[in-house]
């Protein structure tokens, strides 16, 4: 016969005893560590499928330089506007607003900055940003729920509480200079339970992760492009942030009541199916995906040095080689039309 204790324990999640440790001065933070571990993810399998649509190889990595620094920028700065007065309200340190390792990135910030920043590498490589959407959709969003990952270890983004079998043990923790409470990420766990909780932070890495297995269905069944795809994904996080959202409890500025994030999800979800809806459709030209600037294209004309089997090199054309002009390469009009492509898929 089991104790009440040890069904107790039994029927929640604990959650991890500390979230820093430390080597020497340098401290090893499982919230950094998890977002790392998401961007590596994100672009790894960004670039195979870029690759898969027709575009270069190495291509993801490059613009990534340009998007991941302006998403971590614009999801800090999203953060601090939403949630101003614990910085700069009675009681704030201003300071605390740039402790990025502390937690708080919001994403629509990451997401809307880190455009920006992917806009400028697209046009630094000469493709289409919408294409480039398309092709990260996917891993943006399951490098989010590897992200989330981080707020178990910092014991925070939770909900209300609750007596189910999956709820999530919040512990008080103590820190070196003798301050104990459950919000302390550089904490250790005194193994005192400060509450059982929803573990919100679960219900968006498993929710984001069913999107993402929606999102390669949808992109193989259909082959859509155009930054359609993309537009799911925003849709598709949305559609479950508005709900879980709800049913947290930590500190967040509200408009009615209603917690602010929530109020961006729906209008965000709003504008991402009108762009479904009213996009483009078909998927891009997989020629229009290679890179026409930097890598190995000529820096002073914009185009590529690379030759393929249908390419006649430059110098050939240029020295008159008019039999190979002749006979290689064939014309339009000697093609059969059921061969040709049909640009409008």
């Amino acid at each position: 016969m089991t104790t009440p204790h040890a069904v107790d324990v039994l029927a929640a999640i604990p959650s991890p005893p500390q979230g820093v440790w430390y080597v020497g001065p340098f401290a090893l933070r499982a919230y950094a560590l998890c977002i790392i571990a998401g961007i590596v993810v994100a672009i790894v399998w960004g670039d195979r499928r870029w690759v898969a649509r027709g575009g270069d190889e190495g291509t993801v990595l490059d613009i990534a330089i340009w998007a991941v620094p302006f998403g971590l920028v614009g999801g800090r700065l999203y953060h601090v506007l939403t949630d101003w007065p614990t910085y700069f309200g009675e009681g704030g340190d201003p300071v605390d607003a740039l402790k990025i390792w502390q937690g708080g990135l919001g994403i629509w910030g990451a997401v809307a900055l880190g455009g920006v920043g992917a806009w400028i590498g697209c046009r630094r490589r000469g493709i289409p940003l919408p294409a480039f959407g398309d092709a990260i959709a996917p891993g943006i969003l399951l490098a989010q729920a590897i992200g989330r990952f981080g707020n178990w270890f910092n014991q925070e983004l939770y909900g209300r509480e609750t007596t189910v079998p999956w709820g999530l043990e919040i512990y008080e923790r103590r820190t070196e200079t003798g301050q104990v409470g459950p919000g302390l990420v550089d904490g250790v766990s005194t193994g005192e339970v400060y509450a059982v909780v929803h573990p919100t932070f679960l219900y968006e890495a498993l929710w984001s992760v069913l999107v993402v297995i929606a999102l390669v269905v949808i992109d193989r069944r259909f082959r859509i492009g155009h930054g359609r795809l993309f537009a799911l994904y925003v849709a598709g996080y949305c559609f479950g942030r508005f709900w879980i959202e709800l049913m947290r409890t930590d500190h967040a500025n509200e408009i009615f009541g209603i917690r602010v994030n929530s109020f961006t999800s729906a209008i965000v979800f709003v504008a991402a199916i009108a762009y479904v809806v009213l996009a483009r459709k078909g998927r891009e030209d997989p020629a229009t995906l290679r890179s026409r600037r930097g890598g190995t294209d000529d820096p002073e004309t914009g185009g590529s040095d690379r030759t393929g089997p249908d390419e006649t090199p430059t110098a050939t054309v240029a020295a008159g080689d008019d039999a190979a002009r002749t006979t290689d390469t064939p014309r339009e009009s000697d093609t059969p039309t059921s061969e040709r492509k049909d640009d409008a898929t």
